[in-house]
């Protein structure tokens, strides 16, 4: 937790931004794993309730009165049966005055906040819920279902709350970088422990390891496999094989919520093949390009489509793509190894404040999402950068079986994809590089002070120094 005033000012900048009305952030609960007392753990609590109102305990609620000027902490004591099992904590009256809020009450007295703000029919505030018991809960305090309530949620607020968590502070760089230390040592970690006859699962379980003994945890499940072609592929019982590259997408998050997001790609037998330099390199020199076009005032959509027709270019060389760069990228034709985005925003949130929708979050009214375009439709950021932001950088290029089947069946994009060379590919799997940038006054910096070996000669080098 920061210092108190830094929740203090936040509140009332955000008071400004808002105008007017009942401001009603709902904090987490307790989520049950598999029966009600054997919840997921650690406990995570809401970033933007975290953002305004920086206690961690579940079960609570924050409440700006703008109108009035007062604020309020929410939220029941804890009784006997829960300290016998869990120890003392301290009383929400206390908690609030850690945070600068001079009301609290029991949960009970939200209703009652709510029910006198509806009489007097004034705004009341809330962000779109993404947790069902959340949802129960607007539904009791305000009468919304739940399939009414993302639309009834504050566009007011949304644009505020995306104002503020956009530009982080000083302390919240500080934090940032805190994690991209711990992301540092997972993904060595992975490297000294990548050879053929061990199982994905026993790294990533390493991996995960690494963020937890270091008080933190991990910011998102830990990506990590030789099927590199899959986006989301997680740790199975595989076991690692010579010749193969294997994918590792990890990151921690700190103990107070703040995110890193890397991606390392390693050859399992320690040196990368002929045909694996090739493709390595191409998203290499992506990843480098973006960090060298990347400041304020251009829109990564730019940024995103510059690295798109690079890779064009370089995959023309290698005979896999054919024709003009500009046109096989306006037709989405290099989707077909680059399904996703260039990044997304990133802070407390691993894909920062993705909840309140992306279409506020990663775009504004100049710039708008292609939501029709396969690849085009996955890019989470495309706003011009500020300083200040925090955005991934994180190019890949992937053999996928089933799409290339699917487009080669239908013809799509076929003037400008060599399908005779795909299919002598399918067993490649996927390279993806990622790195976390923090947008500069001139520019931009990779976010850590060790960087994650990427170079391919550094990645050898790093593997053959320290395997075990």
């Amino acid at each position: 937790m920061f210092d108190k005033q830094t929740y203090i000012q936040r509140r009332q900048t955000l008071r400004k931004l808002v105008g007017d009305g009942l401001v009603v952030f709902f904090g987490n609960n307790e989520s049950p794993c598999n029966y009600p007392s054997n919840a997921y753990y650690p406990f995570r609590q809401d970033s933007s309730f975290l953002y305004y109102f920086g206690q961690q305990r579940e079960g609570l609620a924050g409440v700006i009165d703008i109108d009035n000027g007062q604020e309020w902490l929410i939220g029941n004591d804890i009784d006997i049966e829960d300290i016998v099992w869990y120890g003392s904590v301290d009383s929400v009256k206390d908690l609030a005055s850690q945070v600068g809020v001079d009301n609290s009450a029991p949960m009970r007295h939200l209703q009652v906040l709510c029910d006198e703000a509806r009489q007097k029919e004034r705004k009341i505030h809330f962000l779109p819920p993404y947790r069902h018991d959340t949802m129960i809960q607007i539904m009791d305090l305000l009468g919304i279902h739940p399939a009414r309530q993302k639309e009834a949620a504050s566009l007011k607020l949304i644009h505020a709350v995306v104002q503020m968590r956009s530009v982080k502070e000083p302390q919240e760089i500080e934090e940032l970088e805190r994690a991209a230390e711990i992301g540092y040592q997972m993904h060595t970690t992975a490297m000294r422990l990548v050879k053929p006859g061990v199982t994905e699962k026993f790294i990533g379980g390493k991996v995960d390891g690494v963020a937890h003994s270091l008080g933190a945890h991990e910011s998102f499940a830990t990506i990590f496999s030789q099927h590199g072609e899959i986006m989301h592929g997680n740790p199975s019982l595989a076991v690692l094989e010579a010749g193969r590259l294997a994918l590792c997408d990890a990151g921690a998050e700190t103990v107070n919520n703040y995110c890193s997001d890397h991606t390392r790609t390693m050859p399992v037998s320690g040196k990368f093949t002929q045909r694996q330099l090739d493709i390595y390199r191409i998203v290499e020199d992506c990843h480098d390009m973006a960090l060298s076009v990347a400041k304020p005032g251009v829109k990564y959509m730019d940024v995103h489509f510059a690295v798109c027709r690079l890779m064009t270019e370089r995959l023309k060389e290698l005979g896999l793509m054919r024709g003009n760069a500009d046109d096989a990228v306006a037709e989405g034709a290099h989707a077909m190894f680059l399904p996703h985005g260039l990044g997304h925003m990133m802070g407390m949130d691993v894909h920062d404040m993705e909840g309140l929708g992306q279409i506020y979050v990663g775009f504004d009214e100049e710039t708008r999402p292609n939501l029709e375009q396969f690849g085009t439709n996955c890019l989470r950021m495309g706003r011009r950068l500020q300083e200040g932001f925090v955005v991934t950088d994180e190019p890949g290029i992937y053999f996928i079986p089933a799409l290339i089947d699917d487009w080669k069946a239908s013809g799509h994009c076929k003037e400008f994809l060599n399908f005779d060379m795909l299919e002598t590919y399918k067993d490649f799997g996927g390279i993806r590089i990622e790195d976390d940038l923090l947008i500069t006054s001139d520019g931009c910096r990779f976010l850590g002070k060790n960087r994650i070996p990427y170079h391919p000669k550094d990645i050898e080098d790093f593997m053959a120094q320290n395997r075990k």
